[in-house]
């Protein structure tokens, strides 16, 4: 099985993963869906961070941070992202499938706490997900030494921006041993507002306890929101 947001982390066991990502908009959609050009070219570029630990076998300890810089038409700016801290308890685990509920809480920062707002604009916010998974038997049919899908859903309730509903999407594969390929897809909608929907897709190299990933995102549809694209770098250490 490859590792994924609904199977937590076994007790005393962790791992973090610090990623670069550098998006560009040259256009974006309007509150009707449309594609309109930008004023000027956006560029969003973070260092993140996300770490995870299992306090015990069924209860998994989650930070998330990152430092951001970037410009547009308007603003140019650099400082520190949202923070958050959460907990992802395993509601249930069989042979094959995992689900598992997560609630976090994260405090607004000087970055964009949101791709469509302002840098700076945001507060407190508190997030509650769920995600299921699911550990595919044909993967050898395939090709593969093991495979993955994972569905998310969530809710994120907003002190200074709207409420958000959001889902994700996850399908991963491992081959030759010490790869793995993943494909994932991003949705969400602010209440009365903005509209956004991503992929993304990546290939991942294991190195001992360490892993280096390498992928491309889009905006593929959404309403007030840039269509950005752009690579993303990352490295993984278990422990």
């Amino acid at each position: 099985m490859a590792a994924a947001g609904a199977w937590t982390q076994p007790k005393g066991q962790g791992q973090v993963i610090v990623k670069y990502e550098d998006m560009r908009a040259d256009e974006g959609f309007d509150p009707s869906g449309d594609t309109l050009p930008l004023l000027a070219r956006r560029r969003d570029a973070a260092v993140g961070l996300f770490a995870e630990y299992g306090l015990t076998d069924r209860l998994t300890l989650q930070l998330k941070a990152d430092w951001q810089s970037g410009e547009d038409a308007f603003v140019d700016y650099e400082g520190r992202g949202p923070v958050e801290l959460g907990l992802t308890w395993k509601a249930w685990r069989a042979d094959h499938n995992a689900v598992s509920l997560y609630a976090g809480y994260a405090e607004a920062g000087a970055g964009r706490n949101a791709g469509y707002a302002a840098p700076g604009v945001g507060g407190r916010d508190w997030e509650m997900r769920v995600s299921a998974g699911r550990s595919l038997k044909a993967a050898d049919r395939l090709g593969l030494d093991s495979a993955f899908v994972e569905v998310q859903a969530a809710r994120r309730l907003r002190s200074d921006l709207p409420d958000e509903t959001r889902a994700d999407f996850t399908v991963g594969g491992r081959f030759g041993g010490h790869w793995m390929v993943m494909g994932q897809a991003f949705g969400g909608a602010a209440d009365g507002g903005a509209r956004w929907a991503s992929i993304e897709g990546s290939l991942v190299r294991d190195l001992g306890e360490w892993s280096v990933q390498a992928g491309w995102r889009e905006t593929v549809a959404g309403r007030e929101t840039p269509i950005a694209r752009g690579f993303t770098l990352a490295i993984w250490r278990r422990f």
